[in-house]
Order: C-alpha cells, then sequence, then structure tokens
C-alpha cells in the first residue's frame, strides 16, 4: 500500500508482491478475499459493545432533558455506569434530546465515520489518493481489525471527534494559519481533560497564541456549563471527578494505563497513590525529553503522536478505544518507512490479546501479556523515531505531502508554525536520502467501555 511511486493502484515492491498485484483484476481478488474475511472476523470474534458509551450518552441527556433528572444520577438500567466527562459534554450532546435511540445511534454512527475520514485524510490522505482505489480498499478492509477503533464504534465512543479536532489544530498551524489554531484543542479538553495535555505541548513548543486560545476556549466552554448546569458542574469538579469507581475498575484489564498496570500489580488492594504519581512525573518528563528533540527537530508530526501517547499512559483510566491516540504514531512509523514495526504492532492491537487475562492478570505472564498495549504505547513514547525524512524522486512536490504520512506536516518548518515567512526553497535530491532521525528506534470487557 505503501510501495513505491507510481499511477493510481500502482503497487511495487518486492518480487512477490509485485506478482501478486500485478493486475488490477488480482488486486480486486485480494480485496474481496480480505473483505469477506474482515466481515467474517468482525461478525464473530469481537466482543461488540451494542452501543453501550452511547446509550449512556442519550440517557443522560434524556433524563436531563425530559425527566428533570441531573446529569449525574442517570445510570444505565441493570448497571452502575452512568455519566462520566465533564458538563460541557452532556451539553454538547443536548441534540440528541430530540432524536430517539435509533436515530441517536445511526447519527453517532455517521459521526464517527466522517471523523475518522478526516483523521485519515490528515495522516495519510495523499498516500491512499496516490494509491488509488486500490489503497483505499485495502484501508477499508485494514481498520476494522484494529481493536481500538472498533470498539469506538461499537461503544458509539467520541474519542475520533476528539482526535479530529486536535488535528485540525495540527493542521491550521502547519498551514500557517494560526488565528484559529487551539479551538479544537479547547473544545476537546472541555469534553474530556485528557486531550489538555496538547495544551502543554503548545506551551513546549512556544505557540503562545495557539495556548492561549485553547487555554480560553476550554475555560469559555467550562464556564458555558457552568452557567447552564451549576449544580452539575460544581458536583463534577467537586466530586465526580476525583471518582474513579464512576468510570470503571482500576484493575480491569481494559485499563490499558500506567494507572491500570499498578492496579492489577496491587490487586485486590489498591494500588499506591505516591507510586502512580512518581510514575506519571516519570512518564511527562519522558514525554517532554523526547517532544522537545522531536520540536528541535521541527518534527511537529512526532511532537503531536508523542502527545498522545504519554495522555494515554498518564490518565488514570485508558480503556482499550481509547487507544485511537496512537493512530498519529501509526502514521509517523510510515513516514519513515518503519513498516515492519508498524505491521508488527498492529498485529498485536488488533489481536485482542490483552483478554487472554480477563479472570487473572496476576504472575509474570499476566503482568507481560494482560499489559500489552500499554507496553506498546510505552516503547512507541521511547523510541518513536522523530526527525525530518525527505525522499528522491522527480516528483518532489508531490513528495513534500504524499510522502509523509503525515500530511498535516508536509516539510513542516518552525517558520510554518510562528506565521513567519516559510524559507524560499529546497535543497535539490540527488537520489540519496536524506533524513535527520531520533538515534533510537523501535525495535472483553463489560460493556462498559468509559462513557
Amino acid at each position: 500500500m505503501y510501495g513505491a511511486r507510481g499511477h493510481s493502484g500502482d503497487v511495487r515492491g518486492p518480487d512477490g508482491v509485485t506478482a501478486l498485484l500485478s493486475t488490477d483484476r488480482r488486486r480486486l481478488a485480494l480485496v474481496l478475499v480480505l473483505a469477506a474475511a474482515v466481515g467474517v472476523f468482525t461478525a464473530t470474534v469481537p466482543l461488540l459493545r451494542d452501543w453501550f458509551d452511547l446509550r449512556v450518552y442519550y440517557g443522560t441527556v434524556d433524563a436531563w432533558v425530559h425527566h428533570g433528572g441531573r446529569i449525574y444520577d442517570y445510570r444505565v438500567p441493570g448497571t452502575t455506569y452512568g455519566f462520566t466527562y465533564p458538563p460541557f459534554a452532556a451539553l454538547g450532546m443536548l441534540p440528541m434530546a430530540l432524536v430517539g435511540l435509533r436515530t441517536a445511534i445511526v447519527l453517532g454512527l455517521l459521526l464517527n465515520l466522517a471523523a475518522l475520514a478526516v483523521v485519515l485524510g490528515f495522516l495519510v490522505g495523499p498516500a491512499l489518493r496516490r494509491h488509488g482505489w486500490f489503497g483505499l480498499a485495502l484501508t477499508a478492509c485494514l481498520l476494522p481489525l484494529f481493536e481500538p477503533l472498533r470498539d469506538t464504534f461499537s461503544f458509539g465512543q467520541v474519542n475520533l471527534v476528539l482526535l479530529a479536532l486536535v488535528l485540525g489544530d495540527a493542521r491550521l498551524l502547519s498551514r500557517g494559519r494560526g488565528r484559529w489554531a487551539g479551538v479544537g484543542i479547547g473544545l476537546a479538553a472541555a469534553v474530556k481533560l485528557t486531550p489538555a495535555l496538547f495544551i502543554a505541548l503548545l506551551l513546549l513548543g512556544r505557540r503562545w497564541r495557539a495556548a492561549g486560545v485553547a487555554t480560553a476556549v476550554a475555560a469559555a466552554a467550562t464556564g458555558l456549563a457552568a452557567w447552564a448546569a451549576p449544580d452539575a458542574s460544581r458536583f463534577y469538579w467537586t466530586d465526580a471527578l476525583w471518582d474513579t469507581a464512576r468510570v470503571g475498575r482500576l484493575a480491569y484489564v481494559s485499563n490499558q494505563s500506567v494507572q491500570g498496570v499498578l492496579a492489577r500489580l496491587a490487586a485486590p488492594g489498591e494500588p499506591s497513590r505516591a507510586l502512580w504519581a512518581t510514575a506519571v512525573l516519570l512518564v511527562l518528563c519522558v514525554w517532554a525529553w523526547r517532544t522537545s528533540r522531536a520540536l528541535a527537530a521541527d518534527d511537529w508530526a512526532a511532537a503531536f503522536a508523542l502527545t498522545g501517547l504519554a495522555a494515554c499512559l498518564v490518565s488514570p483510566i485508558t480503556w482499550v478505544h481509547h487507544l485511537v491516540w496512537l493512530l498519529p504514531s501509526f502514521a509517523v512509523l510510515l513516514r519513515h518507512r518503519r513498516l515492519r514495526i508498524a505491521a508488527a504492532l498492529y498485529g498485536v492491537l488488533c489481536s485482542s490479546v490483552v483478554w487472554l487475562w480477563f479472570d487473572d492478570a496476576s504472575g509474570l505472564d499476566g503482568f507481560l501479556g494482560g499489559n500489552t498495549y500499554t507496553w506498546i504505547t510505552l516503547g512507541l513514547l521511547l523510541w518513536l523515531p522523530v526527525g525530518e525524512v525527505l525522499r528522491p524522486g522527480p516528483d518532489r512536490a508531490a513528495l513534500s505531502g504524499a510522502g509523509t504520512a503525515f500530511p498535516a506536516f508536509p516539510a513542516v518548518r518552525a517558520s510554518d508554525l510562528t506565521g513567519r515567512h516559510p524559507r524560499r526553497g529546497r535543497p535539490r535530491v540527488t537520489g540519496r536520502r536524506r533524513e535527520r532521525p531520533d538515534r533510537a528506534s523501535p525495535s472483553r470487557a463489560d460493556p462498559k467501555g468509559s462513557p
């Protein structure tokens, strides 16, 4: 899919692959076989979540608007699970009160599909267009296997929408349209607290205006929610925010954060808060170090990817579906041609391997296997390659966007992000690959998720 350049549908690679995909008929046959296999897998292997989180959203808004209930009092019938997001999230979901549950599910599915299209456009859009229908068809077959993405759709989650908002700001910065940059990050942080780490990224990169806009938008959204639902806001910020039991069990195997690892080690007891705080501080130090190196290399694609990884690790609860924040890291791996590593990590994240320790995550095997996705996230934080990659080829202009797997940052320089005129002209490429990489390289739940 990410082979050598060529016209629409042209895929070149090792002799075996070339022979297999030498004609459109063979490509179509491969796509049909993959589509059938994916359909069987999706229908039989994963646990489908029955739109559980979306039912939480819908039930909360319905009870609030139509029955005079309070946002944080609602519980899904037969469960202890209710709304756990900041009040602004409930405010943003108010349109669901105008439709029935089935319509809300359909609209939620369409919204997630639109958000996924936006995310893919930001991350690998030019590459997909370069490979025509075959690249699009392969992507459509591969994405449903990716467990975080599969669960996001099946739960009816909002993570893809938040990722699209954050990458939208990245797009604005990369194109020098910094006036509105920060709005997406601010809105995402008002809906969920974890994306607030991207404000720290803007500060680390000295994008003061964008950081100020993001902070102001998050504060304004929070203030609007406090005006619309003062009691709910008071309860959330003084009580619900600190009660992780409302979200789910920390030791539950779907919690693939640092806190989840510590909770499973301490089970059936409670993990040490001091130990968790120390671990979070260490993760943030590693994030700051690696992100600073990315920023020094003008590699904002890697900086945004590293921030998504760190956010997943430091959040008290990171359910498997939250790991859609790893998608920018895969784009960076593809940009640096780390195809084998990307393929291996993709395979593991499709396998649902952590659920083998659903009942018992004790022992060395539970520590290693039950936390597999955490180790992947930590490994990427430590070894994700950073630095600009320039590739040879006559169509240099096309490669500046299509050659990078992160077209939100095609050949981005610091001047692009500050609004000053970018450097005029580019060095001539003479058939050699020039790189400034980091030295290091990376070698089911009860229907709960995280409403």
